[in-house]
């Protein structure tokens, strides 16, 4: 009884000194003096760091406060969330330094060009990166970030003078402001007088979708190599306009854990990273757990995380010559809550992210010639890689379809890859690569090596387990050809401005518009002449019409019995074809070589309205980019449904419905019961990933899976979760065969198609060959891990299928065909589900 009132009076005190009033000198160092005329955050916020959770605009007022205050600091807004919140940018160092500071950026990155070996760097500033709150429901970073500026614009003495003299830091407080702003309305929404640490509490039960993401619930911390969020294209602007030395992602985890640093996982560092890139890392580390050690904070490295996939924050910089390193901080979730190692508070949580934020400049200092030097040797190295390997260049395109190669240049571009125009049409390895539609990449450049990072296709590994994907090869994910070159006689001139993309018609016609359904762009062209109610049709089959070829899925838009006349209609249509990007050609007969134009096998197309289920149960991040997808590409409106009163819902508006992967029991009996009846009436349903298993449990179709059937032997409980681990595919990717003649697959070129699969759902083929318009091959995997046993499942097994149910249809997709907003050359698939469904 007396160790239980001991107990008890420890917990209390604890509690009680959890909730006592923190200010600005819990996190500063001691022993130092700070300048009076630089204002605390509380005089410009209102509360104390730690206090409140902060949102995204107090956090903005303070940064421009201090840069207003301190001749240290400058801000800069480099551009909009989705939500229309500044992307904002400290660049904190000297006044001496912030007098020549374009001057010490170019010398700095003369360090990474030819002839670096006669720059003297004994006096060149080191530069750092730090960045924090990726992910908005882990806030600590974010909040550490209003200690850590004011101490850098405030402390006094002549160790934070010399450290800011040899030091450009370059400071992001918020990597995802919109998350940030929506997680610190949640935790602040809940706070009680007398905080209240049960974990059960709703503080620490955030609704769906949560903080973790952006406006349109992507993980941003996955978006450093692909660039397709404003959030993303930011920062990675900064980064290769200043190349830093040191780059740093502050992050929390599980609220039982304690603290991470890297290096992380030693077998599973990617083969592109330089051993010497790891070895700095952890004696970097070292600094980390001595600060760490002054404060009494446990921490760890080593373990549980990795240095893989090269679109992590904490990984992308690894391939281009500077140090990533990944903080973990254990989340208080909100202000306070129970955990393992005892009550764990917020401020706590600020103190440790704002003391490593601390050791890393402090490590960047006493390091500072031996990082500039092993980013000096890191592009003097690789140059060889350019010169000396017999693939001199890649080229890349499609033939019908400019807009996804164009994409993929962009993306080149904003990470300072050079591309060529394609000197004139060719033939290569079996494939056609036309000017205009196709790109040449050198590999004789700065960065050899992250053209490599992105291009190639490794199906060996070290190791077994993966924090995220094992492969994200971008021709593949674009499916476009692409071929490697021994010689650069088919590269034209460089492009130094990628011109937009263009679209249009030929000229007005009085009988009918074709276009083929290849370009990317063109469902968002049918959606906007479908909403416009003008009669459109797809061609199931082939035809030649006035000395051109026409595919399976072109769309004809005949001039009679329109709502507009002739003039009116070709105006209208050479608008959307400008918009769309696409291009549409004026025919004057309707007598084909094939198909003619008032064939039966020219389908009538309907406007859509499109519902997407979400909410609890549901993947929000596959979600989201289904609604990104419609909505910012395509410009196609969607209604979320929410799962909490689905039940409520009348479907009858709705032409298709989306539920996405989701996890438990999305929906329940009664739900099913309704999409049923609702699908009986004409519905298009379209699931993805684990609805295959809820569409067969409630009868919307008949599927037979091909199930696991490993057993453990020999494998102890220590080697367990390395066991089930490797079972995870976690991204990798594999090769389809397709039938161009099924809608599913209008406007593919080719019969073969790059799938992108981070799931281990596995339908075995319908008996009727012609069900199965998207197969595996006997030998599928082109690029990642998949273990032995999912690799035997796969072969030959189908990611697609489609049946009747009553007037409509049920189609499920086992892979996600929008993955992370770069897999472009999928998202056809989803757009012939929406439109072409009826008719499949």
């Amino acid at each position: 009884m007396k160790k239980i009132l001991l107990l008890l009076l420890f917990v209390t005190l604890q509690n009680s000194m959890a909730q006592e009033a923190i200010d600005l000198s819990y996190y500063l160092p001691k022993g130092i003096s700070y300048d009076a005329n630089i204002p605390t955050p509380k005089e410009i916020i209102g509360h104390e760091v730690g206090e409140w959770h902060v949102t995204h605009d107090k956090l903005m007022f303070y940064m421009q406060a201090l840069a207003k205050a301190s001749d240290r600091i400058t801000i800069e807004n480099r551009g909009e969330t989705f939500e229309g919140r500044p992307i904002i940018l400290l660049t904190v160092t000297s006044p001496k330094n912030h007098q020549n500071i374009e001057k010490i950026r170019q010398e700095h990155l003369a360090l990474t060009e030819n002839n670096a070996a006669s720059l003297a760097i004994a006096d060149m500033p080191i530069v750092v990166y730090q960045g924090f709150s990726v992910h908005g429901n882990e806030p600590s970073g974010s909040n550490a970030s209003l200690a850590y500026a004011y101490y850098l614009a405030a402390a006094q003495g002549p160790e934070i003078e010399q450290l800011l003299n040899n030091t450009v830091i370059l400071l992001d407080p918020s990597f995802n402001p919109d998350g940030l702003q929506r997680f610190a309305y949640w935790a602040n929404m809940h706070k009680a007088k007398n905080l209240n640490p049960d974990p059960n509490d709703r503080e620490y039960h955030e609704v769906w979708p949560g903080g973790r993401t952006n406006h349109y619930w992507f993980d941003v911390n996955r978006d450093w190599l692909p660039v397709q969020l404003p959030e993303s294209r930011a920062r990675i602007e900064t980064f290769h306009k200043w190349l830093p030395n040191i780059l740093t992602d502050h992050h929390e985890m599980g609220t039982n854990s304690t603290f991470f640093f890297q290096p992380g996982e030693p077998t599973r560092v990617h083969p592109l990273t330089p051993k010497l890139n790891q070895e700095l890392t952890a004696e970097i580390g070292t600094y980390h757990a001595k600060a760490l050690d002054k404060i009494g904070s446990l921490y760890y490295s080593e373990e549980g995380y990795d240095d893989y996939y090269y679109g992590k924050g904490s990984t992308f910089p690894d391939v281009n010559g500077t140090i990533g390193i990944l903080f973990e901080q254990a989340s208080s979730r909100g202000h306070i809550q129970e955990s393992e190692n005892g009550i764990l508070t917020f401020p706590f949580t600020i103190r440790n992210q704002f003391t490593t934020a601390l050791s890393t400049i402090e490590a960047a200092k006493n390091m500072r010639i031996k990082i500039l030097e092993y980013q000096r040797d890191y592009y003097r190295d690789i140059q060889s890689e350019g010169t000396k390997n017999k693939v001199k260049a890649i080229v890349f395109g499609d033939t019908k379809d400019a807009a996804r190669a164009w994409h993929l240049a962009e993306i080149l571009q904003r990470q300072h890859i050079k591309i060529h125009e394609l000197n004139n049409d060719v033939t290569l390895g079996g494939k056609s690569f036309a000017k205009g539609k196709s790109y040449v990449v050198p590999m004789n450049q700065k960065n050899p090596r992250l053209i490599r990072a992105m291009f190639e296709k490794r199906t060996s590994f070290t190791d077994s387990l993966f924090y995220d994907i094992s492969a994200w090869t971008f021709p593949l994910a674009f499916d476009l050809d692409y071929e490697e070159l021994g010689v650069l006689t088919n590269a034209g001139a460089e492009i130094e401005v990628l011109e937009p993309l263009s679209g249009g018609i030929d000229a007005q016609s009085n009988y009918a518009y074709l276009f083929e359904w290849n370009e990317y762009y063109t469902p968002k062209a049918l959606n906007a002449i479908l909403n416009m109610d003008i009669r459109a049709k797809v061609a199931r089959s082939p035809f030649t019409l006035e000395g051109k070829n026409y595919d399976y899925g072109t769309i004809m838009i005949p001039v009679q019995n329109q709502k507009l006349n002739a003039s009116e209609l070709y105006s209208f249509l050479n608008t959307i074809a400008q918009e769309s990007k696409i291009h549409i050609n004026s025919v004057g007969t309707g007598l084909t070589k094939g198909i003619d134009l008032g064939s039966n096998d020219f389908e009538s197309l309907k406007k859509q309205e499109v519902g997407l289920v979400v909410g609890k149960g549901i993947t929000y991040n596959d979600a989201g980019e289904i609604w990104h997808l419609l909505d910012q590409r395509y410009d196609i409106k969607v209604t979320k449904l929410d799962t909490d009163y689905f039940s409520s819902i009348d479907l009858k508006r709705y032409t298709a419905l989306i539920l996405p992967n989701s996890w438990g029991s999305a929906l329940d009996k009664k739900a099913a019961e309704k999409i049923t009846e609702w699908v009986k009436e004409g519905g298009t349903l379209i699931g993805f990933m684990n609805a295959a298993e809820w569409f067969a449990k409630n009868d919307l179709m008949k599927l037979k899976f091909k199930k696991d059937t490993l057993v453990a032997k020999n494998i102890s409980f220590e080697q367990k979760r390395d066991f089930l681990g490797a079972q995870v595919t976690g991204g990798a990717i594999f090769e389809a065969k397709v039938d161009r003649s099924h809608p599913i697959n209008f406007g593919y070129k080719n019969d073969i198609l790059p799938l992108f699969r981070d799931s281990n759902v596995y339908i075995e083929p319908d008996k009727e060959s012609y069900n199965n318009p998207i197969k595996y091959t006997d030998n599928p995997l082109l690029s990642g891990y998949i273990s032995k046993e999912n690799l035997k499942l796969l072969k030959n097994s189908v990611p697609f299928q489609v049946q009747p149910l009553g007037r409509g249809r049920v189609i499920i997709f086992t892979d996600n065909t929008n993955f992370r907003a770069f897999w472009y050359g999928t998202n056809k698939l989803m757009m012939n589900a929406i439109f072409f469904g009826g008719i499949m």
